[in-house]
């Protein structure tokens, strides 16, 4: 009869999920073994590598059944095929319009910010989200605004403010 199956998890990061790669992986007999992670990979994916189980009494091997968990990414979430962030912007920028840099899983680019921009906007890149599988193509980096105040006291920014609201009750 054919070997037993073995059963492992692999954490994986979410660039490992776009772009594909390899890790390795050992076994508790002290086995190593090279995983391919697959574009498009998915949490709780399960990948099957034929004869890397448990030997059976015929001399027949068992399948490694290793199932894929996605670490948390310090940046974006995954919805589907898109990848979402909050994107801080300076109250100028949100005002004025402007251009800031975003990080993506590919590197930064800049992101033009619309004038009047509120916090809870949402500008959106085509093709810089994750990896689906199916389509075989990239979803979108979602990127929601959010207006920040400098850390150290600006007086000017306080006048303005103080301005505002004594001309808008």
């Amino acid at each position: 009869p054919k070997g037993v199956d073995v059963r492992a998890r692999l954490e994986i990061d979410l660039e490992d999920t776009i772009r594909g790669g390899s890790k390795r992986i050992v076994f508790s007999d002290g086995r190593t073994v090279e995983v391919t992670i697959p574009k498009g990979a998915q949490e709780g994916q399960v990948l099957r590598m034929k004869g890397q189980g448990q030997v059976g009494r015929g001399g027949v091997h068992g399948d490694a059944l290793i199932e894929l968990v996605v670490r948390p990414h310090p940046i974006y979430r995954r919805e589907g095929a898109d990848l979402l962030m909050d994107l801080p912007v300076s109250v100028p920028d949100a005002v004025l319009g402007g251009k800031v840099q975003a990080p993506t899983p590919d590197g930064a680019v800049s992101m033009n910010v619309p004038a009047r921009s509120n916090s809870g906007s949402v500008l959106r890149l085509k093709g810089r989200g994750a990896y689906d599988a199916k389509s075989g193509q990239r979803g979108d980096l979602k990127a929601r605004l959010i207006v920040t105040l400098p850390d150290a006291t600006d007086p000017a920014l306080e006048r303005f403010a103080q301005d505002w609201r004594a001309e808008r009750p």
